[in-house]
Formats: structure tokens, C-alpha cells, sequence
């Protein structure tokens, strides 16, 4: 029997088999490899009972307030995968960003995240401060592409909303010449659709958030202990 007749065996133990498991489409990415571990699904929350019981390859670790070293600590206790912090680029800028970034570097971040409003300065001083890739958000199409990559950044990480596969599209064509292997990362909507659009766009990666697949498995397991 050939190998690739098999199918894959998949071990779990009776404790752990739920799962938040990452939408199967997602597979159709082409990756990034990241310190030599191939990333396709990309998992966007900093709960750490979602971190420590989902199958994503990654963990993307951003959320909207100033970022905080004791929740990058409590993310690198629970974290079997690799994950990319926050490290601000708004509010938080400069040396500060450049201070958490090297807690986070310290903590097993393989990565870190700006936000898209960080200014030039502070990409420069975040890329020469820490050893680990720079990812940039961006937002939408009024961002000087190359330039960022001049100043430091390493990879994309795309948030655009409806707009994302759009985006994606937009980055692929700028720097087509210039940057064709330019990683990407990018939110991937509620659908398999709308993720096989940003995959067909040219993201290498996909970000999905947890909260409605945590729901689904919460609402499971209350419906099987009122049975009992």
C-alpha cells in the first residue's frame, strides 16, 4: 500500500480530545516557515485554555490594549506552538514597544506584531532592538510597502476586514517584482470561501479567531453534563 492511500492516524487521549481545531481549508496555504516550522493556521486570542487546547500551528497574541508582560509570560507558559506577540505601535511606540518586544523575545516569542499606525522610527528601533521577524498590520492600501520592508519589517500580517483577500491581492501585485516571496499573513473570515479567497489571493497564512469555536465546544460538553 502506498503511503499516500493512508490516512492520518490522529492520537488524542479521552481528557484532551476537544479541541479547538482550525478550519481544514487552511491547509490549502502554502506556509511560512517560521525558525523551521511550517505556519498555515494561525490562531488569534491570548486565552490560554483556547492556547493550550487548539491544533493551530501558531498563535497570534494581539489584542487592544497597551501590551503587558505578565500576559506574554502567561502565553509562553501554556503555548506548545510558536506565537507572535503584540508590541503595540500605537499608543505604545518607541522604546517601550522595543522593551516589550525583547521581554517577549526573552519569553519564546517567534515573532513579533506592530500595529499599523507605528511610525517609522519606531520600526527601525523594534527591528535593530529584537532577533526575531517584525510583522506590520496593515490595514488598508495607503501604506508605503517598501519602505516598510527598508526600515526592518519581515512579514505582513493583513487585517482589512471584507477587504482582506482585496488587500492581500494589492501587497502580491506591489511588490511582485521587487519582494515575490514576501511573507504574508491574513485574516480568513467566518467561511471556508472567504479563507480559499485570501489563500487564492496570496496569504501564506491564515489568522481565525477562537471565540465562536470555544462557544461551540462549551455549548457541547453543558448539554452532555445537563443529560447526565
Amino acid at each position: 500500500m502506498k503511503n499516500e492511500q493512508l490516512e492520518v492516524p490522529n492520537l488524542t487521549s479521552k481528557l484532551r480530545k476537544d479541541l479547538v481545531f482550525s478550519p481544514p481549508v487552511i491547509q490549502n496555504a502554502s506556509g511560512i516557515q517560521l525558525f523551521g516550522q511550517t505556519i498555515k493556521s494561525i490562531i488569534y486570542t491570548t486565552d490560554v485554555a483556547v492556547i493550550a487546547n487548539c491544533d493551530a500551528d501558531a498563535i497570534l497574541a494581539v489584542y487592544p490594549w497597551t501590551p503587558n508582560t505578565r500576559i506574554l509570560q502567561a502565553i509562553s507558559c501554556v503555548a506548545n506552538v510558536p506565537f507572535l506577540a503584540g508590541i503595540g505601535g500605537g499608543l505604545t511606540k518607541g522604546l517601550r514597544s522595543v522593551t516589550i518586544g525583547r521581554f517577549a523575545e526573552e519569553m519564546g516569542a517567534n515573532g513579533v506584531v506592530l500595529n499599523a499606525p507605528t511610525s517609522h522610527k519606531s520600526i527601525m528601533a523594534v527591528s535593530k532592538g529584537i532577533d526575531v521577524p517584525v510583522f506590520y498590520t496593515v490595514v488598508n492600501n495607503e501604506v508605503n510597502l517598501k519602505k516598510l520592508i527598508q526600515l526592518g519589517v519581515n512579514a505582513f500580517n493583513v487585517a482589512g476586514g471584507k477587504e482582506t483577500a482585496k488587500l492581500v491581492y494589492w501587497i502580491r501585485e506591489e511588490l511582485e517584482k521587487e519582494y515575490p516571496n514576501f511573507p504574508i499573513i491574513a485574516s480568513g473570515g467566518h467561511t471556508d470561501a472567504s479563507i480559499q479567497e485570501t489563500i487564492d489571493a496570496g496569504a501564506n497564512a491564515i489568522t481565525f479567531s477562537a471565540s465562536s469555536l470555544t462557544d461551540k465546544i462549551f455549548k457541547k460538553k453543558m448539554e452532555l453534563y445537563r443529560s447526565k
